[in-house]
Protein backbone atom coordinates (compact mmCIF):
# COMPACT_ATOMS: atom_id res chain seq x y z
CA UNK A 1 0.00 0.00 0.00
CA UNK A 2 1.20 3.28 -1.05
CA UNK A 3 1.58 5.76 1.77
CA UNK A 4 -0.41 9.12 2.29
CA UNK A 5 0.32 11.72 0.03
CA UNK A 6 -0.14 14.95 1.87
CA UNK A 7 -1.16 18.33 0.02
CA UNK A 8 2.15 20.08 0.63
CA UNK A 9 3.50 16.76 -1.21
CA UNK A 10 0.86 17.63 -4.62
CA UNK A 11 1.15 20.60 -6.41
CA UNK A 12 -1.73 21.19 -8.42
CA UNK A 13 -0.46 23.66 -11.03
CA UNK A 14 -3.02 26.45 -12.14
CA UNK A 15 -1.49 28.27 -14.93
CA UNK A 16 1.72 26.11 -16.16
CA UNK A 17 2.64 22.84 -16.51
CA UNK A 18 6.33 20.52 -16.82
CA UNK A 19 6.28 18.91 -19.80
CA UNK A 20 7.40 15.54 -20.57
CA UNK A 21 9.85 15.09 -23.55
CA UNK A 22 11.69 12.17 -25.33
CA UNK A 23 8.12 10.56 -26.31
CA UNK A 24 5.25 10.24 -28.61
CA UNK A 25 2.55 12.71 -29.05
CA UNK A 26 -0.13 12.64 -31.60
CA UNK A 27 0.37 15.98 -33.61
CA UNK A 28 -2.55 16.01 -35.99
CA UNK A 29 -4.78 13.42 -37.70
CA UNK A 30 -3.59 11.62 -41.32
CA UNK A 31 -6.92 12.58 -43.24
CA UNK A 32 -5.53 16.41 -42.38
CA UNK A 33 -2.36 15.90 -44.48
CA UNK A 34 -3.11 15.77 -48.99
CA UNK A 35 -0.64 15.20 -52.21
CA UNK A 36 2.08 17.68 -51.91
CA UNK A 37 0.48 20.10 -49.49
CA UNK A 38 1.92 21.23 -46.39
CA UNK A 39 0.09 21.41 -42.58
CA UNK A 40 0.79 23.54 -39.46
CA UNK A 41 0.79 22.09 -36.24
CA UNK A 42 1.73 22.97 -32.33
CA UNK A 43 3.13 20.04 -29.85
CA UNK A 44 4.46 20.96 -26.93
CA UNK A 45 4.56 24.87 -27.80
CA UNK A 46 6.88 23.80 -30.70
CA UNK A 47 5.68 25.09 -34.42
CA UNK A 48 6.09 21.91 -36.61
CA UNK A 49 5.43 21.78 -40.35
CA UNK A 50 4.13 18.40 -41.61
CA UNK A 51 3.42 16.42 -44.83
CA UNK A 52 3.80 13.05 -46.84
CA UNK A 53 6.52 12.51 -49.05
CA UNK A 54 6.48 10.51 -52.42
CA UNK A 55 7.43 7.55 -50.56
CA UNK A 56 4.43 7.97 -48.62
CA UNK A 57 6.54 8.76 -45.74
CA UNK A 58 5.30 11.24 -42.93
CA UNK A 59 7.92 14.05 -42.09
CA UNK A 60 7.94 16.62 -39.41
CA UNK A 61 9.76 19.37 -39.55
CA UNK A 62 10.12 22.67 -36.58
CA UNK A 63 8.80 25.18 -38.49
CA UNK A 64 11.32 27.36 -39.35
CA UNK A 65 13.90 27.75 -41.32
CA UNK A 66 17.19 27.29 -39.81
CA UNK A 67 18.78 30.37 -42.07
CA UNK A 68 16.87 33.39 -41.42
CA UNK A 69 13.68 31.76 -38.77
CA UNK A 70 11.18 32.13 -41.71
CA UNK A 71 8.75 29.09 -41.15
CA UNK A 72 9.25 26.89 -43.57
CA UNK A 73 5.05 26.50 -44.26
CA UNK A 74 5.53 29.02 -46.37
CA UNK A 75 7.77 27.68 -48.83
CA UNK A 76 6.98 24.61 -51.09
CA UNK A 77 7.47 21.24 -51.30
CA UNK A 78 7.71 19.16 -54.31
CA UNK A 79 7.24 15.56 -52.96
CA UNK A 80 10.70 15.12 -52.29
CA UNK A 81 12.18 18.42 -50.77
CA UNK A 82 10.89 21.61 -48.75
CA UNK A 83 12.12 24.45 -50.14
CA UNK A 84 12.47 28.03 -48.43
CA UNK A 85 10.65 30.34 -49.75
CA UNK A 86 12.97 33.44 -48.37
CA UNK A 87 16.49 32.06 -49.95
CA UNK A 88 15.83 28.71 -51.54
CA UNK A 89 17.24 26.89 -49.17
CA UNK A 90 16.25 23.41 -49.72
CA UNK A 91 15.34 20.16 -47.45
CA UNK A 92 15.21 16.59 -47.22
CA UNK A 93 12.38 16.75 -44.86
CA UNK A 94 12.17 13.35 -42.67
CA UNK A 95 15.93 13.87 -42.02
CA UNK A 96 15.77 17.40 -42.11
CA UNK A 97 19.28 17.30 -44.29
CA UNK A 98 19.55 20.36 -46.41
CA UNK A 99 20.56 19.37 -50.01
CA UNK A 100 21.02 23.02 -51.60
CA UNK A 101 22.08 26.60 -50.76
CA UNK A 102 21.37 28.24 -54.12
CA UNK A 103 23.81 31.67 -53.01
CA UNK A 104 26.23 29.56 -52.74
CA UNK A 105 29.15 29.56 -55.40
CA UNK A 106 31.46 27.63 -57.01
CA UNK A 107 34.38 29.12 -54.56
CA UNK A 108 32.47 28.55 -51.50
CA UNK A 109 33.87 25.50 -49.77
CA UNK A 110 30.41 24.98 -47.41
CA UNK A 111 29.46 21.69 -47.97
CA UNK A 112 25.15 22.34 -47.15
CA UNK A 113 24.78 18.41 -46.38
CA UNK A 114 26.37 18.94 -43.28
CA UNK A 115 23.41 21.69 -42.60
CA UNK A 116 20.38 20.16 -40.64
CA UNK A 117 16.63 21.71 -40.25
CA UNK A 118 15.08 20.30 -36.75
CA UNK A 119 13.20 17.34 -37.86
CA UNK A 120 11.33 14.68 -35.64
CA UNK A 121 10.88 11.06 -36.00
CA UNK A 122 7.33 10.78 -37.61
CA UNK A 123 4.09 7.71 -37.99
CA UNK A 124 1.06 7.07 -38.34
CA UNK A 125 -1.00 4.51 -36.38
CA UNK A 126 -4.62 4.50 -35.79
CA UNK A 127 -5.23 7.96 -38.30
CA UNK A 128 -3.06 9.71 -36.28
CA UNK A 129 0.41 11.01 -37.27
CA UNK A 130 2.55 10.56 -33.61
CA UNK A 131 6.08 12.79 -33.38
CA UNK A 132 8.49 12.43 -31.35
CA UNK A 133 9.84 14.85 -29.21
CA UNK A 134 13.02 14.48 -27.86
CA UNK A 135 14.51 16.74 -24.80
CA UNK A 136 15.06 20.25 -25.78
CA UNK A 137 18.90 20.67 -26.24
CA UNK A 138 19.82 17.12 -27.21
CA UNK A 139 20.92 17.74 -30.64
CA UNK A 140 19.49 15.84 -33.33
CA UNK A 141 18.51 11.90 -33.26
CA UNK A 142 20.06 9.46 -35.05
CA UNK A 143 18.17 6.86 -37.74
CA UNK A 144 19.04 3.91 -35.58
CA UNK A 145 18.18 5.70 -32.24
CA UNK A 146 16.28 3.58 -30.25
CA UNK A 147 12.87 5.02 -29.35
CA UNK A 148 9.78 3.36 -27.41
CA UNK A 149 6.62 1.85 -29.06
CA UNK A 150 4.18 4.16 -30.63
CA UNK A 151 1.07 3.71 -28.90
CA UNK A 152 -1.95 2.42 -30.54
CA UNK A 153 -5.17 1.04 -29.73
CA UNK A 154 -5.52 -2.08 -28.68
CA UNK A 155 -7.30 -4.54 -31.01
CA UNK A 156 -8.43 -8.36 -30.69
CA UNK A 157 -9.86 -9.50 -33.72
CA UNK A 158 -8.89 -9.18 -37.77
CA UNK A 159 -12.50 -7.25 -38.23
CA UNK A 160 -13.44 -4.31 -36.23
CA UNK A 161 -14.54 -0.60 -36.88
CA UNK A 162 -12.63 2.53 -35.15
CA UNK A 163 -13.87 6.53 -35.05
CA UNK A 164 -11.99 9.12 -33.39
CA UNK A 165 -12.95 12.25 -31.33
CA UNK A 166 -11.22 14.93 -29.96
CA UNK A 167 -11.63 18.66 -28.57
CA UNK A 168 -9.44 21.43 -27.30
CA UNK A 169 -9.05 21.81 -23.73
CA UNK A 170 -8.40 25.71 -22.34
CA UNK A 171 -6.04 24.40 -19.72
CA UNK A 172 -2.65 22.90 -19.23
CA UNK A 173 -1.76 19.51 -19.70
CA UNK A 174 -1.66 18.59 -15.99
CA UNK A 175 -5.23 19.68 -15.53
CA UNK A 176 -6.13 18.09 -18.78
CA UNK A 177 -4.86 14.60 -17.74
CA UNK A 178 -6.28 14.60 -13.82
CA UNK A 179 -9.51 15.37 -15.14
CA UNK A 180 -9.33 12.37 -17.64
CA UNK A 181 -8.23 10.04 -14.77
CA UNK A 182 -11.18 11.54 -12.27
CA UNK A 183 -13.47 8.72 -11.30
CA UNK A 184 -15.80 11.13 -9.02
CA UNK A 185 -16.84 13.75 -11.79
CA UNK A 186 -18.98 11.61 -13.71
CA UNK A 187 -22.18 11.75 -12.07
CA UNK A 188 -22.13 15.56 -12.56
CA UNK A 189 -20.44 16.36 -15.11
CA UNK A 190 -22.04 13.59 -17.43
CA UNK A 191 -26.10 13.69 -15.86
CA UNK A 192 -25.96 10.68 -14.08
CA UNK A 193 -26.48 11.77 -10.92
CA UNK A 194 -29.43 9.58 -9.99
CA UNK A 195 -27.10 6.49 -9.69
CA UNK A 196 -24.21 7.63 -7.36
CA UNK A 197 -23.24 4.73 -5.29
CA UNK A 198 -20.34 3.35 -3.71
CA UNK A 199 -17.17 1.48 -5.46
CA UNK A 200 -14.11 -0.16 -4.03
CA UNK A 201 -11.63 -0.91 -7.04
CA UNK A 202 -8.20 -2.95 -6.88
CA UNK A 203 -5.71 -0.70 -8.65
CA UNK A 204 -1.56 -2.64 -9.57
CA UNK A 205 1.47 -0.60 -10.74
CA UNK A 206 2.25 -0.82 -14.52
CA UNK A 207 5.42 0.27 -16.18
CA UNK A 208 5.24 4.10 -16.20
CA UNK A 209 1.60 3.94 -15.17
CA UNK A 210 -0.85 2.17 -12.90
CA UNK A 211 -4.15 -0.31 -14.08
CA UNK A 212 -7.24 -0.39 -12.75
CA UNK A 213 -7.71 -4.09 -12.80
CA UNK A 214 -10.18 -6.09 -14.23
CA UNK A 215 -14.05 -5.65 -12.70
CA UNK A 216 -17.36 -5.50 -14.37
CA UNK A 217 -17.86 -1.58 -15.82
CA UNK A 218 -20.44 0.92 -14.84
CA UNK A 219 -23.94 0.16 -15.96
CA UNK A 220 -23.95 3.42 -17.20
CA UNK A 221 -21.37 3.19 -19.44
CA UNK A 222 -22.78 2.88 -23.51
CA UNK A 223 -20.05 -0.20 -24.32
CA UNK A 224 -21.27 -2.18 -21.32
CA UNK A 225 -24.87 -1.75 -22.44
CA UNK A 226 -24.18 -3.00 -25.71
CA UNK A 227 -22.02 -5.64 -24.95
CA UNK A 228 -24.77 -7.15 -22.63
CA UNK A 229 -27.10 -8.38 -25.68
CA UNK A 230 -24.21 -10.83 -26.14
CA UNK A 231 -25.23 -12.25 -22.31
CA UNK A 232 -21.49 -13.19 -21.31
CA UNK A 233 -20.27 -11.72 -18.49
CA UNK A 234 -18.48 -8.60 -19.31
CA UNK A 235 -14.82 -6.94 -17.76
CA UNK A 236 -13.30 -3.77 -18.24
CA UNK A 237 -9.22 -3.01 -17.64
CA UNK A 238 -8.50 0.75 -17.52
CA UNK A 239 -4.43 1.75 -17.48
CA UNK A 240 -2.71 4.84 -17.16
CA UNK A 241 0.68 5.41 -18.84
CA UNK A 242 2.86 8.16 -18.89
CA UNK A 243 3.05 10.52 -20.24
CA UNK A 244 -0.71 11.24 -21.05
CA UNK A 245 -2.40 8.01 -22.07
CA UNK A 246 -5.61 6.20 -20.94
CA UNK A 247 -6.27 2.83 -22.17
CA UNK A 248 -9.94 1.48 -22.00
CA UNK A 249 -10.34 -2.62 -22.76
CA UNK A 250 -13.79 -3.90 -22.72
CA UNK A 251 -14.30 -7.37 -23.34
CA UNK A 252 -17.36 -9.68 -23.32
CA UNK A 253 -16.15 -13.08 -24.65
CA UNK A 254 -14.93 -12.74 -28.34
CA UNK A 255 -16.67 -8.94 -28.44
CA UNK A 256 -14.40 -6.40 -27.36
CA UNK A 257 -14.46 -2.21 -27.05
CA UNK A 258 -11.17 -0.61 -26.93
CA UNK A 259 -9.93 2.92 -26.61
CA UNK A 260 -7.25 4.80 -26.39
CA UNK A 261 -7.23 8.69 -24.55
CA UNK A 262 -4.65 10.82 -24.85
CA UNK A 263 -4.47 14.63 -23.55
CA UNK A 264 -1.74 16.57 -25.48
CA UNK A 265 -0.22 19.89 -24.84
CA UNK A 266 -0.04 21.83 -27.48
CA UNK A 267 0.66 25.77 -26.57
CA UNK A 268 1.17 27.15 -23.15
CA UNK A 269 -2.22 26.40 -20.75
CA UNK A 270 -3.54 24.81 -23.89
CA UNK A 271 -3.94 21.16 -24.81
CA UNK A 272 -6.11 18.85 -27.52
CA UNK A 273 -8.03 15.49 -25.84
CA UNK A 274 -8.33 12.62 -28.72
CA UNK A 275 -10.55 9.38 -28.43
CA UNK A 276 -9.64 7.08 -30.60
CA UNK A 277 -11.67 3.64 -29.99
CA UNK A 278 -12.21 0.47 -31.70
CA UNK A 279 -14.87 -2.55 -31.54
CA UNK A 280 -16.08 -5.51 -32.85
CA UNK A 281 -19.78 -5.20 -31.72
CA UNK A 282 -22.35 -5.12 -33.55
CA UNK A 283 -20.45 -4.64 -37.02
CA UNK A 284 -23.78 -5.56 -39.00
CA UNK A 285 -25.93 -2.62 -37.96
CA UNK A 286 -26.64 0.10 -40.22
CA UNK A 287 -25.59 3.23 -39.37
CA UNK A 288 -23.89 2.47 -35.49
CA UNK A 289 -20.76 4.26 -36.29
CA UNK A 290 -22.04 7.17 -36.58
CA UNK A 291 -24.78 7.03 -33.99
CA UNK A 292 -21.73 6.12 -31.53
CA UNK A 293 -19.66 9.02 -32.88
CA UNK A 294 -23.17 11.54 -32.28
CA UNK A 295 -22.97 10.28 -28.36
CA UNK A 296 -19.50 10.18 -27.71
CA UNK A 297 -18.93 13.50 -29.47
CA UNK A 298 -22.34 14.53 -26.62
CA UNK A 299 -19.75 13.10 -23.80
CA UNK A 300 -16.57 14.65 -24.98
CA UNK A 301 -18.31 17.96 -25.50
CA UNK A 302 -19.16 17.68 -21.38
CA UNK A 303 -15.79 17.32 -20.16
CA UNK A 304 -14.15 20.41 -22.72
CA UNK A 305 -17.24 22.55 -21.82
CA UNK A 306 -16.46 21.74 -17.75
CA UNK A 307 -12.47 22.52 -18.34
CA UNK A 308 -13.43 25.53 -20.15
CA UNK A 309 -15.79 27.00 -17.35
CA UNK A 310 -12.60 25.86 -14.33
CA UNK A 311 -10.52 27.52 -16.87
CA UNK A 312 -12.41 30.93 -15.64
CA UNK A 313 -11.69 29.56 -11.98
CA UNK A 314 -7.96 28.76 -12.83
CA UNK A 315 -6.99 32.32 -14.60
CA UNK A 316 -6.96 33.49 -10.80
CA UNK A 317 -3.92 30.96 -9.56
CA UNK A 318 -6.11 29.40 -6.65
CA UNK A 319 -5.01 27.31 -4.24
CA UNK A 320 -6.14 23.51 -5.02
CA UNK A 321 -6.39 20.37 -3.37
CA UNK A 322 -6.13 16.45 -3.91
CA UNK A 323 -8.33 14.26 -1.66
CA UNK A 324 -8.60 10.60 -1.11
CA UNK A 325 -9.44 8.12 -2.59
CA UNK A 326 -10.94 9.60 -5.17
CA UNK A 327 -8.33 11.67 -6.29
CA UNK A 328 -5.39 9.42 -5.44
CA UNK A 329 -5.10 8.40 -9.33
CA UNK A 330 -4.28 12.39 -9.66
CA UNK A 331 -1.77 11.80 -7.03
CA UNK A 332 0.07 8.37 -8.51
CA UNK A 333 -0.02 10.85 -11.59
CA UNK A 334 1.92 13.63 -10.40
CA UNK A 335 4.50 11.33 -8.46
CA UNK A 336 4.75 9.02 -11.92
CA UNK A 337 5.87 12.41 -13.20
CA UNK A 338 7.99 14.04 -10.66
CA UNK A 339 10.04 10.16 -10.64
CA UNK A 340 10.53 10.16 -14.34
CA UNK A 341 11.99 13.75 -14.44
CA UNK A 342 14.24 12.88 -11.67
CA UNK A 343 15.08 9.87 -13.75
CA UNK A 344 15.67 11.83 -16.87
CA UNK A 345 17.97 13.73 -15.34
CA UNK A 346 19.88 11.07 -13.41
CA UNK A 347 19.92 8.26 -15.67
CA UNK A 348 18.73 5.38 -12.86
CA UNK A 349 15.75 3.14 -13.23
CA UNK A 350 11.97 5.42 -12.89
CA UNK A 351 11.24 4.95 -8.99
CA UNK A 352 7.43 3.47 -9.57
CA UNK A 353 5.46 5.35 -6.33
CA UNK A 354 3.27 2.23 -5.73
CA UNK A 355 5.13 -0.78 -3.69
CA UNK A 356 2.04 -3.19 -4.59
CA UNK A 357 -1.49 -3.52 -5.42
CA UNK A 358 -3.70 -0.68 -3.75
CA UNK A 359 -8.14 -0.65 -3.07
CA UNK A 360 -9.56 2.75 -3.34
CA UNK A 361 -13.25 3.66 -2.92
CA UNK A 362 -15.44 6.48 -3.54
CA UNK A 363 -18.70 7.61 -4.42
CA UNK A 364 -19.36 8.10 -7.83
Amino acid sequence: MIGEVTRAQVTVPASSATLLYDDWYPALRASDISGKGMTKAMLLGIPLVLGRNADGKYFAMRDACPHRGIPLSYGWFDGRQVTCKYHGWAFEPVSGQCREIPSLTSQDSLDPTKIYAAAFPCEERDGHVWVYVPQPGRGRLRPEAELPAIPEVPKFSAKYRAAHLWADLPCNVDHGIIGLMDPAHGPFVHNARHSIHEKTKQFEPIENGFRMTAHQPSANSAPYKLLGVYGQPITTTIDFALPNRRYEIIRCGDKWFASLTTVTPTADNNCRIDVCAAWNILLHVPFFTPVAKFFGRRFVRQDQLTMIQQAEGLKYNPSLMLIDDADRPAKWYFELKQARLESQASGAPLRHPMSGPVTLRWRS
